[in-house]
């Protein structure tokens, strides 16, 4: 039977892929023209640009990386390191823990906006081969930037490769002397917030669950805690528990505290975690929150918003920071100077109904 619609393109058969060959045959220039327009290059007119970049809209073409890597000058890939076993941990639970998903929010948006592409990978820090790793990583990946994240931000190792490499790198939660951008998202100011704002509610017993040590973030914490308790004129030995962002620590930091002779009225803990285990707690010991006990959260992740009653928490900004770093690893890349002082992208509190007025002192 003949076709009804010569024209018509036989059913089944995939449109075939825009390549820069197909642009650059278009445009009626050589696909190293194409390549310097697609990278911004140098030697490239005006009139060119315009000839090439008509073509690239008239035919949809997107670039690839294979595409951008052409002028062998850049791979525009930013990569994300990130701390394998808690990573792996966290999803293996299944919690809600969303540090990986907003740093993927904030890079991967910010990266699409400026022409780039991001990845994450994972990596273990404690590994005694993490070098030839990480070596193995770049070779593969020829990235333009790396983003590291706690603790890679204060491995030395990590940090001297990708110097030695003259690879930019941000160094998240990291304001350590040393090569690379440092950002903070502000911890001990974030804590004196939490802090500051039980005193504010007439709590004078403020207990504090730290973080894991392993992380120069859970000391910060714990220093803006003590800043804002001293600065209240209020004592406090005996009111930090140590924790290490499970939550079986925190289960075991809240009974510490609610167990004191004089027992806490609020807990301020270094994760959401911990936060959710002295909820868990304070319901055992048949306290009622807010009214017996306030809690603090830090981070603000999924399943704070759905816990009974809603966690107040601080913020932390996390897809902000990994798009300002990617904003900065580019200027890099660009020649920009760069700030040598840490960027600071603030946390916020965000109040909600497990803070309340410290309950009028009796017997328990």
């Amino acid at each position: 039977m003949a076709d009804d619609n010569p024209g018509a393109r036989p059913r089944g058969r995939r449109r075939q892929a825009v390549t820069i060959k197909h642009v650059a045959a278009d445009a009626g220039v050589s696909l190293q023209t194409v390549s310097r327009v697609i990278n911004d290059g140098a030697n490239v007119s005006p009139e060119m640009k315009t000839r090439v970049q008509s073509s690239i809209d008239k035919l949809g073409y997107v670039p690839s990386i294979a595409a951008q890597r052409m002028s062998g000058s850049r791979s525009y890939l930013i990569l994300a390191l990130n701390d394998r076993d808690r990573t792996i941990a966290d999803w293996s639970s299944r919690q809600g823990v969303d540090w990986v998903d907003q740093m993927l929010l904030g890079g991967m948006l910010k990266c699409a906006e400026l022409g780039y592409r991001m990845m994450i990978e994972l990596v273990d820090t404690h590994n005694d081969h993490v070098e030839r790793e990480l070596r193995a990583t770049i070779a593969a990946l020829q990235p333009d930037g790396v983003i590291l994240t706690p603790p890679h931000s204060d491995n030395p190792l990590i940090t001297r490769l990708l110097d030695d490499q003259h690879i930019p790198f941000a160094r998240i939660g990291s304001i350590a002397a040393g090569p690379g951008i440092r950002m903070t998202m502000d911890d001990e100011r974030a804590a004196r917030l939490a802090t500051e704002h039980l005193i504010e509610l007439g709590h004078r017993r403020i207990g504090f669950v730290s973080g894991s040590g392993e992380y120069s973030l859970s000391q910060w914490r714990v220093d803006g805690w003590k800043a804002a308790m001293a600065a209240a004129g209020l004592n406090i030995r005996d009111l930090l528990a140590e924790g290490d962002f499970s939550f079986a620590s925190g289960e075991r930091a809240a009974r510490h505290l609610l167990g004191l002779r004089d027992p806490v009225t609020a807990i301020i803990a270094s994760n959401d975690q911990m936060a959710l285990a002295a909820l868990d707690v304070a319901r055992e010991q048949g306290l009622s929150v807010p009214a017996d006990l306030s809690i603090i959260s830090f981070d603000d992740t999924p399943i704070v918003h759905f816990a009974v009653p809603t966690l107040t928490a601080i913020d932390q900004p996390i897809a902000a920071t990994a798009s300002r770093a990617v904003e900065l690893i580019i200027d890099a890349q660009r020649g920009t100077d760069l700030p040598d002082q840490p960027v600071v992208i603030p946390a916020a509190l965000v109040r909600r109904q497990s803070t309340g007025p410290a309950p009028n002192p009796s017997p328990r």
